[in-house]
């Protein structure tokens, strides 16, 4: 039954009901378009930017995702979590024996997921022959292994606080100057006897040579005399991301101590298992052990 206004002809009607069909079709479109640009721009926010990655084992990504809070890692048998930033920054890292596909999921605001895939590049490591190592550091007998057990929680606690600071994001600067000795994932051969791969960079130096923050952080561990590190410094820089220095033969800083970059932390010496003077330069992301050559620029450890 169609219905006419009082006074209104046929004819007027039958436009008037055209301009209406016409203004729901306008307002239809304007909708359906809207809804198309809402999504776009959901589209484009949730895009993940990389600002700075090194894809072999031992190396790091860093970026973005709009709406983040957390990721996963995983590489089809382990797995590894990690928390976004409050502005969606990230940074997660892989270790010395990672398989060469790694694949990251993040979970957004919303409950919504985004993955993607990274291929890493293999890599190859060198074997280091070390003799004249004291055979009880090589070999530690009974009566210190409680000691050794308890310096190595310390350790992993240290490297498991969720500190929500974003001096991580910042480039890196060396932590002393001296000549290159060691470098990460090469296998050490103590007197013989094969060992775990080395994590860190070695820094030769005379003893006493400074060491500073490679960037902000805050002290988590400073302890003079740990079985194998000997003198030995763990910085936190916020959402897992700490360095370790270790064999110092001083520290100037204490537990809980916030630093700056470039402020002396300790001095480079020859305490705990090391044959010689000189730094061991460890970055961890959580339990990850990652390459500190892939966090500085080239050629900044040399001497003038």
């Amino acid at each position: 039954m169609k219905v006419y206004q009082k006074g209104q002809s046929r004819k007027a009607n039958k436009y008037m009901i055209k301009a209406v069909k016409q203004l729901c079709l306008v307002a239809a479109f304007f909708n359906i378009a809207q809804a198309s640009s809402a999504a776009t721009n959901s589209t484009q926010q949730n895009q993940i930017t990389i600002r700075e990655q090194a894809l072999q084992p031992g190396g790091f990504v860093k970026g973005h995702l709009t709406d983040c809070i957390s990721y996963q890692v995983s590489d089809g048998q382990s797995k590894q979590a990690g928390k976004c930033t409050q502005d969606g920054f990230f940074l997660f890292g892989f270790g010395r024996d990672a398989d060469l596909k790694q694949t990251v999921a993040f979970t957004l605001f919303d409950g919504s997921r985004v993955s993607q895939t990274f291929e890493l590049s293999p890599r190859e490591y060198q074997i280091d022959r070390v003799n004249g190592v004291p055979s009880k550091t090589v070999n530690p007998p009974q009566a210190v292994l409680d000691r050794i057990r308890k310096e190595n929680g310390e350790i992993w606690v240290a490297r498991n606080q969720e500190t929500e600071s974003v001096n991580f994001l910042t480039d890196f600067i060396w932590p002393a100057k001296g000549r290159i000795s060691g470098v990460y994932g090469s296998q050490r051969v103590f007197n013989g006897t094969p060992k775990r791969p080395h994590f860190g960079l070695d820094i030769a130096a005379p003893t006493g040579t400074q060491i500073i923050a490679p960037a902000d952080g805050i002290i988590r561990v400073a302890h003079p005399d740990m079985f194998y590190s000997g003198g030995t410094i763990i910085l936190d820089h916020g959402y897992g991301i700490s360095s370790t220095f270790i064999h110092m033969s001083k520290l100037h800083v204490e537990t809980g101590e916030q630093v700056k970059q470039g402020q002396l932390i300790g001095e480079i010496g020859q305490s705990g298992r090391a044959t010689g003077p000189h730094l061991d330069w460890r970055i961890n992301w959580y339990q990850v052990r990652l390459d500190p050559a892939f966090w500085v620029e080239p050629g900044g450890h040399q001497t003038n």
